[in-house]
């Protein structure tokens, strides 16, 4: 069984919809192998995977890479994912199967307030994020390559991020509210986590201040 690293947290038609979503994004990951899934949510809102068949080791091993994986055990030094929980003046509460703080020095992310932090680097709750554990011994910290992948978020064109939403909803908003020539594409950062990249003459607040009314989301913008 494979736990991924993306939270289901909508009720009624959304979460249908969600896992309808889910199953096929796992489909078209392995649905080509050799193997029976079967697909749940754990009471923590985490998607397991079931997997048996010749290719078992394979498929599970694809979906580690893809969605990165919620382990029963952090071992101190290893590089994991977690959800981000919170926030607060001491840093990041992230959810990794158990709650795992961030202290706002191991952030990584420049000056400022974890709160800044999070609205400058436009941090929905929920996103997935990948941290190296420190144990008892030694604070949790935000992992190189996280680091690199939120800095690379504020160059280029800005960005808009949502949560609560999949990525076939948040186009589908974007298209209905006659923005469909304001963003180049969607990039899916979990399972209701996405990041809308704008085109060069986009302005992500105006684009925020647009669509805000459709999606029932947490929105924050990316500002180069």
């Amino acid at each position: 069984m494979v736990v991924l690293a993306t939270k289901l947290y909508v009720d009624g038609d959304a979460r249908d919809r969600a896992l309808d979503s889910l199953r096929s994004l796992v489909d078209n990951e392995i649905g080509e192998l050799d193997v029976e899934y079967d697909l749940g949510v754990r009471h923590d809102d985490f998607p397991s995977v079931t997997i048996e068949g010749e290719d078992a080791v394979v498929a599970r091993n694809v979906l580690r890479e893809q969605w990165g994986e919620i382990v029963p055990d952090l071992a101190p030094g290893e590089t994991s994912v977690g959800t981000l929980e919170s926030w607060d003046d001491e840093g990041f509460v992230l959810d990794a199967g158990q709650p795992v703080r961030i202290p706002a020095g191991e952030l990584g992310l420049g000056p400022g307030t974890p709160a800044q932090v999070r609205e400058r680097f436009g941090l929905v709750q929920h996103l997935p994020l990948e941290f190296v554990y420190g144990g008892d011994d030694e604070p949790s910290r935000l992992s190189d390559d996280e680091r690199d992948r939120l800095y690379e978020w504020t160059r280029g064109n800005g960005r808009l991020n949502v949560n609560s939403a999949t990525r076939a909803e948040v186009r589908a908003t974007l298209n209905r509210a006659g923005h469909a020539q304001d963003y180049v594409t969607i990039e899916r950062l979990g399972l209701l986590e996405q990041s809308v990249i704008c085109t060069e003459d986009t302005d992500p607040p105006g684009l925020l201040a647009s669509v805000g009314g459709y999606l029932p989301s947490e929105l924050r913008c990316v500002v180069p």
